[in-house]
């Protein structure tokens, strides 16, 4: 198969991710000429009570600034998240960040064996990144995402990604005030949407905020209680048990506006002569995204869905993991999700969004 839609993407990773925010976004995203064309008509779908075109955008990861944000949205991407961001300056885990990888198949939690990486951004396209979540001090990224929120156009909405960063002492109580005070100051720049960012560890491949119920109890209620009435959805890893999934929804489920799954699944990843791939302590295990998770992000949506109907609940499902072809924007919605989004298959076909919104035409 041919491999030439899959070498310029719109974040390079053959370059830094400081190079990227000062240089990108690149390939068609950099051509300020290009937009997609509209039937014309008004907006026809609801998301998080923001009217958008098409239920179908980029998650939190690859839109890494304003530059990137606009782009997106004139590329079709109607709901657009900006990069999550932190309270304080963090940098980025080494370069590279971004690989891609030899898995033909599903990728399942728990593999034991690791996986490989190889040379070449092919079909089926899956990759592992290790970024760290890095952030500009708030000095500089709440007036670049006041710039993207006002570069939304009509039948869009861009939503502010964020997260806690755990202090040097261990505190929970400071952990949670750091989510509430960088959910307040995401609320500043006027994003009309917020997304607590609960599926990444804070270090290293550390445990997951969304696993501990009791504690995103605890962090929803005090954003709530910080932004009001601003929609707050969630994002969350893959959950193996039922039972664990089924107490978080039932816990937070009437807080929330929506629901966002999945990231990535985490994996040991080596390159051919099984060393470890990205350098840097705590780095062999890092996170896969793309084609390989795709039955994960599917088999969230579906479970999800069931128990919001289950429980009487009224949040919205964001389906995510391994949308890198048109059709698979259709198996989510038709699992039941209220909008798809998708960061791997974006990045590697920026024509993605206009190519779903020419099939509904």
């Amino acid at each position: 198969m041919s491999t030439s839609r899959y070498t310029h993407p719109f974040y390079n990773p053959t370059i830094s991710y400081e190079e990227n925010y000062e240089q990108g976004p690149f390939g068609s995203f950099a051509d300020a000429d290009v937009s997609v064309e509209r039937s014309g008509t008004k907006p026809n779908h609801q998301f998080c009570g923001h009217p958008v075109y098409l239920p179908f955008g980029i998650p939190a990861g690859p839109l890494i600034n304003a530059k990137f944000v606009e782009a997106a949205f004139r590329h079709g991407y109607d709901i657009a998240t900006y990069k999550t961001v932190r309270s304080r300056s963090t940098p980025c885990h080494p370069h590279p960040n971004v690989l891609p990888i030899d898995v033909d198949d599903d990728l399942q939690t728990g593999r034991s064996e690791p996986v490989i990486t190889k040379d070449q951004y092919d079909s089926p396209l899956s990759i592992t990144n290790s970024f760290g979540v890095p952030s500009k001090n708030p000095d500089i990224w709440q007036p670049d995402m006041e710039n993207a929120v006002q570069s939304a156009s009509e039948g869009q909405v861009m939503i502010g990604s964020f997260q806690g960063t755990k202090p040097e002492s261990g505190s929970v109580e400071e952990f949670v005030k750091d989510y509430v005070a960088t959910a307040g100051l995401v609320k500043e720049t006027a994003a009309p949407i917020l997304e607590a960012n609960l599926s990444c560890p804070n270090e290293g491949t550390g445990h997951l905020v969304c696993f501990d119920v009791a504690r995103v109890e605890s962090i929803v209620y005090a954003i709530k209680q910080e932004i009001g009435d601003t929609p707050l959805i969630i994002k969350i890893a893959y959950f193996v048990e039922d039972s664990a999934l089924e107490q978080l929804i039932t816990t937070i489920g009437k807080m929330v506006a929506g629901i966002s799954a999945i990231n990535t699944i985490p994996a040991s990843v080596v390159d051919r002569q099984g060393k470890q791939a990205l350098p840097g302590e705590g780095r062999l295990i890092s996170g896969v995204c793309g084609a390989a998770i795709q039955w994960a992000g599917l088999e969230m949506t579906e479970r999800l869905v069931k128990l919001r109907a289950q429980h009487d609940l009224d949040f919205e499902v964001i389906g995510v993991g391994g949308v890198t072809e048109p059709e698979d924007y259709h198996r989510y919605r038709d699992a039941g999700a209220d909008a798809v989004q998708s960061a791997t298959g974006a990045m590697w076909r920026p024509s993605l969004a206009q190519e779903i919104l020419s099939a509904e035409k």
